[in-house]
C-alpha cells in the first residue's frame, strides 16, 4: 500500500492520460463534492461529456467553481489529463490566487493498459496516436512539475500501484485550532532579556536556569502557553540570551513562536545570503559571536522551523508577526507569508524612510482575533478584534502580553531605551470612515457566537427604514435587545404559561441552576451612561454624556431632553456613588433596563388599542348581560348564552384591571422607575456571558445608594431538576402574578452556550389577556397548538448577533463593525413571527 499524503487544504490535479483510472482513482479517494470532472463540466456545457470542441468553456466553468471552493477554505480535486503545461499552469495560478499549496497526484500506468481500457469504452472514439501524444507529454512532465510550482508531486507507478494507494491528510503546520490555552501573547522582545524576564515572572511561569544562571525554559503552573509574536532579535543587549529562553520553552512545549522579519533576516545572513546589515542585525551577529558554539549552532533550525502564522483555539485567535487580514487565514503562499511578516505595503516609504503601510486592522471584519506586533505603538489597544502588542520595549518603551481569552494587558517598563527609534512612537487615531450602506442593505451573513446568521434582503430594507428615520446616532447604537421565547405551552389546567414548563425546558437542556427573575412591566430601554461628555467623545465619538434609546432603537425620551439629561444625571451619579466606574476599570457604562410604568412610553398605544376596547366592551357587555337576565327572569331559556356574557363581563374586569396596574402618572422624572437588570459593557469587556447574579448584585447597589429612581428586580435561584425548587418556584410566581405582577424570566445562572435560550418568559395568567384578549381562557385547547420553533429560533440568531456586537464593542471595533451587527438584530425583527409570542 502506497499512502499519499496531502494538505487538508490545497488543489490537487490528477495528472495521467486517458484511461490511466484517474476518475475510478477520485471516486474512491474524495468526496464526490470534492472532484471537479472535466467530463463533468462539458457535459454541463454541452450536454456531452466527449464534445472537445466545448473544452474551453468547460474549464472556464471548472476554474470558476474551484475557484468559490478553495476561497471557502475547500479541498478541490481536478480530474482532468492535466498532462499539458499551459492546463497545469492555469491550476497552479488558481491555487496562488486562493493562497492554498498545489499538489500534482501522477498516475503512471503504461500506455497499452490505457488503450485496452480505452477501448472497452464505446464512448472513446479517438485513436491510438492521440493517447500516444498524451503519455509523450506526461512523461515529458514529470521532470517539469515541481519548477511549474507545484509543492507536492506524487507519482504512482502502474495500475496496481494506483488501486493499493491511500490518500491520507496532513494539517498545515499553522493550523493549530486544536490548542485552545489559555495563552499569553508576548511583543517584541528585540534582546530584552531581563525584561521578558520580569513578564515571564509577573504572569506567573516559574524559570528554569542552566549551570550559568542563564535562563533556558519558563512553564506556567495552570498550564498557560506562552506565544511570542516574532522579533525576539537585534537591537537589544542580549539576543542569544531572548534565543535560549525561547528555544528552550517552545522545545519543552510550553511556548509557541511565529517569525519576525528579524528573524527571517538574521536566517538568510546565517545561511551565509547578502543581506543589508542594519536595524540592530550587527549587535545580533557581534553577540551570536561571543555565545557559546551550541547555541549558535542550534540557531538556524530553529529560525528555519518557525512559520508565519498561527491559527489558535478552534479558528477564534491568529498570531501573525505584522498581521494578517481574514483571507489569509490559515493559508499558506509566499503572499501569505510576506504579509505576516512585513505587513502591507505600499511600496512608498515616509519621511523616516520606513515602508507606507496600509491600515488593514482598520478594514477588518474578521470573526477570529488578530494579535500582532511588529510596528510599535506606545500602548495596546484594540482596533475591531485586532491588537499590536509590541510596545516598543527596546526604543525604551514596555514589552507587553495579552492574556487570551481575558484578554488583559500585563506590561513591564523597559529598564532603559537600547535603541533610538527611527520614527517616534506615536499612533494617529484611526480614522473613523463612517458607515457604509453596502454593510447592511441586501441578502447577508453574518458570523456570531451562535453560528453563521442570514439576513434576507427585505428584512434589511425594513431595518433600514427605521434606521434611517427614527433611529439614534448610530455611534450609540450599540446593542438592541434581542427577541425573548416564551416557555413551552403549559398543559396546566387553566394556564398558557407555567412555571413547571419553564423550568423542564431548562432541565431537559442540562442547565443547573436557573436565575428566576420578576418580569416589570415596563418599557425596554438601553443606557449609554458616559462618565463626562470627554468620555463619550473619546469612545463614541460624540462629546455628550450618553443617551437613552427604545428596543427598536429609537430615542426613548427625545435626544438631547430634558427628561434624558437629567436621568443620565442622575444614572451617572449614581454608578459613581455605587463605585462602579473604579471598580470596572470603565469610563462608559451600557445599561440594559426597563423604564416603569409602561404607560410612561405607552400611553398612546394603551388608550387606542386596550383602553378603548375596556370602555367600549365595559359600556355594551353589562347592557348585554343585564337584558339576558331580564329575559331569563320572562321565562325564556337563554342561561347559556346569559353564562357566557356573564364570563365576558368577568373578563372585561379583569383585562381592565390588569393594563391600569402598569398605569400611573408621571411628570418629567417625577413617578419614573428605572429597573436595570444587565451591565453590557465597559472599556474592553462585554459582561453579558457573567452570570446572572453578578449582573443582579451590581444592579441592586444602584438602588442602594439611589432607591427613589431604581427598583430592584426580585429573584429566586433554583435547580431546574430539583422537584422542591420547581414547587417553590411555582408559589413564588403565583405569589407575584396574583399581587399584580406580569410574571417572571428565567435565564441560566451562568452562560450555556448558543444551543440554549439564552432567556424564557413565563407569563402570568391575568396578564396574557392583555397579549390574546380578555375572555382567551376560553381558547386555551386552541391557543396550545401555537408553535414556538420560529421564535425560538430567532431569539438564538439575535442573541448571537447582540454578543458579537459586544465583543466588537468591547475590542475597539469601528462603527461600521458594530452598526452592522446591530442593524441584523433589528432586520430579524422583520420575521414573521407571531406577535403574541
Amino acid at each position: 500500500m502506497t499512502t499519499v499524503t496531502i494538505p487538508d487544504l490545497c488543489l490537487v490535479a490528477l495528472v495521467g492520460i486517458s484511461g490511466s483510472g484517474k476518475s475510478t482513482f477520485a471516486r474512491r479517494q474524495f468526496a464526490p463534492t470534492q472532484v471537479l470532472s472535466s467530463d463533468a463540466f462539458r457535459a454541463l456545457v454541452a450536454d456531452d461529456e466527449n464534445d472537445q470542441s466545448a473544452s474551453a468553456e468547460a474549464f472556464d466553468a471548472l476554474h470558476y467553481i474551484a475557484g468559490k471552493r478553495l476561497r471557502a477554505g475547500r479541498l478541490t480535486v481536478v480530474d482532468a489529463t492535466n498532462v499539458q503545461a499551459h492546463a497545469r499552469k492555469a491550476l497552479v495560478e488558481l491555487a496562488r490566487a486562493h493562497d492554498v499549496l498545489p499538489v500534482a497526484i501522477v498516475l503512471d500506468v503504461p500506455e497499452s493498459e490505457c488503450w485496452e481500457r480505452t477501448q472497452l469504452r464505446p464512448d472513446r472514439d479517438f485513436g491510438r496516436p492521440v493517447l500516444s501524444r498524451q503519455h509523450r507529454d506526461m512523461r515529458r512532465s514529470l521532470r517539469s512539475l515541481g519548477r511549474e510550482g507545484f509543492r507536492q508531486v506524487h507519482v504512482l507507478h502502474g495500475a496496481a500501484e494506483v488501486d493499493a494507494a491511500v490518500v491520507a491528510y496532513q494539517k498545515l503546520y499553522n493550523d493549530k485550532k486544536e490548542l485552545t490555552g489559555p495563552f499569553d501573547i508576548i511583543g517584541d522582545v528585540h534582546g530584552c532579556r531581563g525584561e521578558l524576564e520580569l513578564l515571564l515572572d509577573r504572569l506567573g511561569y516559574t524559570l528554569d536556569r542552566d549551570p550559568h544562571g542563564r535562563p533556558v525554559d519558563a512553564r506556567h503552573p495552570d498550564g498557560r502557553t506562552a506565544v511570542f509574536v516574532g522579533d525576539l532579535v537585534d537591537r537589544g543587549p542580549d539576543s542569544p540570551g531572548v534565543l535560549r529562553l525561547v528555544m528552550g520553552m517552545v522545545a519543552a512545549g510550553h511556548a509557541l513562536c511565529v517569525s519576525g522579519n528579524h528573524e527571517a533576516k538574521l536566517l538568510r545572513k546565517l545561511r551565509g545570503g547578502t543581506v543589508r546589515i542594519g536595524h540592530g542585525l550587527q549587535e545580533t551577529l557581534d553577540q551570536l559571536d561571543a555565545a557559546d558554539a551550541e547555541l549558535v549552532d542550534a540557531v538556524p533550525a530553529f529560525l528555519d522551523g518557525l512559520i508565519s502564522h498561527y491559527v489558535l483555539d478552534g479558528g477564534r485567535l491568529v498570531v501573525a508577526h505584522a498581521g494578517l487580514k481574514e483571507a489569509y487565514h490559515g493559508r499558506a503562499s509566499g503572499r501569505v507569508r510576506a504579509f505576516a511578516l512585513y505587513g502591507d505595503t505600499t511600496g512608498e516609504t515616509d519621511e523616516y524612510g520606513l515602508p507606507v503601510r496600509y491600515p488593514w486592522a482598520q478594514e477588518y471584519k474578521g470573526a477570529a482575533t488578530v494579535v500582532y506586533g511588529h510596528t510599535p505603538v506606545p500602548t495596546a489597544e484594540w482596533v475591531n478584534n485586532t491588537i499590536c502588542v509590541d510596545t516598543g520595549c527596546v526604543f525604551g518603551g514596555s514589552l507587553t502580553a495579552l492574556r487570551y481569552p481575558s484578554r488583559e494587558l500585563v506590561s513591564v517598563p523597559a529598564v532603559r531605551a537600547y535603541y533610538e527609534p527611527v520614527r517616534p512612537l506615536v499612533v494617529p487615531a484611526p480614522e473613523e470612515r463612517g458607515l457604509d450602506l453596502a454593510d447592511v442593505t441586501g441578502r447577508r451573513t453574518l458570523v456570531t457566537p451562535a453560528g453563521r446568521v442570514t439576513v434576507a434582503a427585505e428584512n434589511a430594507a425594513a431595518a433600514l427604514e427605521v434606521m434611517s428615520r427614527f433611529a439614534v446616532d448610530p455611534r450609540w447604537l450599540v446593542w438592541l435587545p434581542p427577541t425573548m421565547a416564551p416557555a413551552s405551552t403549559s398543559t396546566v389546567e387553566g394556564y398558557l404559561e407555567h412555571p413547571v414548563e419553564a423550568l423542564a425546558d431548562y432541565a431537559k437542556a442540562g442547565v443547573p441552576r436557573v436565575v428566576c427573575e420578576e418580569k416589570h412591566m415596563g418599557s425596554r430601554a438601553v443606557l449609554v451612561v458616559c462618565r463626562s461628555a470627554e468620555a463619550g467623545l473619546r469612545r463614541f465619538g460624540i462629546p455628550a454624556g450618553g443617551t437613552i434609546y427604545t428596543r427598536t432603537g429609537r430615542p426613548f425620551f427625545g435626544a438631547g431632553s430634558a427628561v434624558e439629561t437629567t436621568l443620565l444625571d442622575r444614572v451617572r451619579a449614581a454608578v459613581g456613588a455605587a463605585g462602579l466606574w473604579e471598580e470596572l476599570g470603565t469610563d462608559w457604562l451600557l445599561l440594559d433596563a426597563e423604564v416603569l410604568p409602561w404607560s410612561a412610553k405607552a400611553e398612546p398605544l394603551i388608550r387606542e388599542q386596550y383602553a378603548s376596547v375596556a370602555a367600549a366592551a365595559g359600556a355594551a357587555l353589562p347592557a348585554a348581560h343585564a337584558a339576558l337576565r331580564e329575559a331569563a327572569r320572562r321565562g325564556i331559556d337563554v342561561s347559556a348564552l346569559e353564562s357566557r356574557f356573564a364570563g365576558r363581563v368577568s373578563s372585561i374586569a379583569a383585562f381592565t384591571e390588569v393594563y391600569r396596574r402598569y398605569c400611573w402618572p408621571t411628570d418629567g422624572l417625577a413617578g419614573l422607575r428605572l429597573a436595570p437588570f444587565h451591565v453590557l459593557a465597559g472599556e474592553g469587556h462585554s459582561y453579558l456571558r457573567q452570570d446572572h447574579e453578578w449582573h443582579l448584585a451590581l444592579m441592586d447597589r444602584l438602588a442602594a445608594v439611589s432607591p427613589t429612581l431604581f427598583t430592584t428586580t426580585r429573584r429566586l435561584v433554583v435547580d431546574p431538576a430539583s422537584p422542591a425548587d420547581v414547587e417553590a418556584a411555582t408559589r413564588w410566581w403565583l405569589d407575584l402574578t396574583e399581587a399584580g405582577g406580569e410574571g417572571m424570566v428565567l435565564k441560566p445562572a451562568v452562560d450555556a452556550g448558543p444551543r440554549v435560550q439564552p432567556a424564557l418568559k413565563c407569563r402570568g395568567r391575568d396578564y396574557l389577556r392583555i397579549i390574546y384578549g380578555p375572555d382567551y381562557l376560553s381558547r386555551l385547547d386552541q391557543l396550545r397548538a401555537r408553535g414556538l420553533h420560529r421564535k425560538r429560533g430567532l431569539a438564538l440568531r439575535e442573541q448571537g448577533l447582540g454578543l458579537a456586537a459586544l465583543d466588537a464593542l468591547a475590542a475597539g471595533g469601528s462603527t461600521r463593525a458594530v452598526h452592522q451587527l446591530v442593524f441584523a438584530i433589528l432586520a430579524c425583527e422583520s420575521e414573521p413571527v407571531d406577535p403574541r409570542l
